[in-house]
């Protein structure tokens, strides 16, 4: 199922200026009065003889200023006003290098989608991330925190997406369920068709208002009135008619293509044009010194749909029969329709490498066997997902949930290890989960405790180990056990079970803590 994202920027031109205007002091050019209040900024372009409003900010915008007024009744809604002169060619070029930076982290299927907004073809790409809803948040985390007013929507087609990032304001990514997009386009005004101001004017003077309207009306006189684009908007939207994304990419990234004289549609053309692929990329990594941390095979059907396959290394590799195998494994994904016309390499992530490149074939010439762990990882990260796949690091902290850190799988650091004095679970909650527990206090293990309703009895414990909390640490910071002593027992159960349970406090003195109990790990 094809999953495309819509993301909207309502206020582009001018967050842009102000994002600009960031490294230069305040003062009344930068849209700042001394007291560090903004004021409202828009920018203008000449019109018949007049300056009109090209874009507003959030500030003007609250003020009812908008796109099209004249700059003098602007300024009589807000004499502070500050105008600036649209700069339509750097608005565009600041949406491609926006495209190029979200290419390079969500989906190898991006593209402008001028004046405000970004297209994403995310269709095989959230389980990179664990889940469609977590790319979609750090997504919409990352523009905002560019300063950026960004509202974002995803769908089944880019005409539903695209209507609903701009008429359903949402403070969060808003998801249109697969196989939903009819019901949640028919519910807007037709204006979200992306059809020009006179067709909707003309539409709404007939009383269509929703598209819904439109959806069960004769054709025919429409499009007698008001030509064929009202109804290729219109299917585009409900998915009957396809509209393809063309992919846009920096032009000095290492790429490859193959056209064909004839469609192909079998496995195994796809795995033998990759082959071809990855050895002309290869070349060209090598002749920059530069090794593959990520590639996109874009498949091109003869519909003029775009597919897309993505997958990453754990080390820069310029070796073409690993990159091969690993895009290979993924063609199951693909959907040749009525046939691949022509495929697309690009690696939009390298890093430096060495000249010998520390290849495969090349340790195999040596006569070295040594196993290929980055191998491996790239296999399993681009099978399971680059989050699922990490390795733990103890790090410098008393609290058992801050000892352990999680790095990439061929992270080298080290210099912190455990305490096999003191041992931990091997598996820990996060957070601690409460029990009730039957104790002595102050010091005696528990004798029975219940555990998402159900009752443990205890054969034997060992304990207390008492952990102070970090006094350099804000204890805002420890939102659920915001206390700072903890008295932990390792405690085995009549079943056989070995679990690793808490005391908040000392058992004596109620301003440690209120001697509440938890259940925070057990043992293998």
């Amino acid at each position: 199922m094809r999953r495309v994202v819509s993301l909207f920027l309502p206020h582009w031109s001018t967050d842009r200026l102000r994002r600009k205007r960031t490294t230069s002091p305040p003062d009344r050019r930068d849209g700042v009065d001394a007291n560090g209040t903004s004021f409202p900024l828009v920018t203008a372009i000449a019109d018949h003889g007049r300056r009109i409003v090209a874009a507003v900010d959030a500030g003007a915008s609250t003020l009812g200023i908008s796109p099209g007024m004249t700059i003098t009744k602007a300024r009589s809604l807000a004499p502070d006003l500050e105008v600036v002169e649209a700069d339509i060619n750097a608005d565009l070029q600041g949406l491609r290098q926006l495209s190029f930076w979200a290419g390079r982290r969500y989906a190898p299927i991006v593209a402008a989608d001028p004046p405000d907004g970004l297209w994403l073809d995310i269709t095989g790409c959230a389980h990179l991330f664990g889940s469609e809803r977590a790319l979609l948040k750090d997504l919409h985390r990352r523009v905002a925190d560019f300063g950026l007013a960004v509202q974002i929507a995803v769908a089944d087609t880019a005409g539903c997406a695209h209507a609903v990032a701009r008429h359903v304001p949402a403070g969060r990514p808003v998801t249109i369920e697969p196989g939903d997009h009819r019901k949640a386009i028919a519910l807007l005004p037709v204006s979200a068709l992306r059809l020009d101001a006179d067709v909707v004017t003309g539409l709404r003077k007939l009383g269509f208002d929703r598209v819904e309207q439109l959806i069960g009306t004769p054709r025919g006189p429409l499009a007698k009135r008001f030509g064929r684009n009202l109804h290729r908007r219109l299917d585009q939207a409900l998915g009957t008619v396809p509209e393809p994304i063309e992919p846009i990419f920096p032009e000095t990234l290492p790429r490859a293509r193959r056209g064909f004289m004839e469609p192909i549609i079998t496995a195994d053309a796809f795995v033998q044009v990759i082959g071809d692929l990855t050895g002309d990329v290869v070349a060209q990594l090598g002749r920059a010194g530069k090794g593959a941390r990520r590639l996109d095979c874009f498949f091109h059907r003869v519909d003029g749909h775009a597919q897309a396959i993505r997958v990453g290394t754990a080390a820069p590799s310029r070796d073409s029969r690993h990159l091969a195998k690993l895009l290979g494994a993924r063609i199951e994904t693909i959907d040749p329709g009525l046939g691949i016309e022509s495929m697309t390499l690009v690696v939009p992530l390298v890093e430096p490498m060495g000249a010998e490149g520390g290849e495969f074939d090349a340790m195999l010439r040596s006569g070295r066997h040594e196993p290929d762990l980055a191998g491996l990882v790239d296999a399993l990260s681009n099978r399971f997902g680059q989050r699922r796949l990490y390795r733990i690091t103890p790090t410098s902290s008393v609290m058992p949930e801050r000892s352990v850190a999680a790095y990439s799988p061929l992270d080298r650091r080290s210099g912190v290890a455990w305490d096999d004095d003191l041992p931990r679970p091997c598996r820990m909650l996060d957070p601690p989960e409460p029990i009730d527990v039957t104790a002595m206090m102050p010091d005696h293990p528990p004798a029975m405790f219940v555990w998402r309703r159900k009752r443990f009895r205890v054969t034997q414990a060992d304990g207390p180990e008492r952990l102070h909390g970090e006094w350099w640490r804000d204890r805002g910071q420890e939102a659920d056990l915001p206390f700072a002593v903890r008295d932990y027992y390792q405690v085995e159960t009549l079943t056989g079970g070995r679990y690793w349970v808490f005391r908040v406090g000392d058992g004596e003195n109620q301003s440690t803590g209120p001697m509440r109990w938890f259940i925070h790990g057990a043992f293998a």
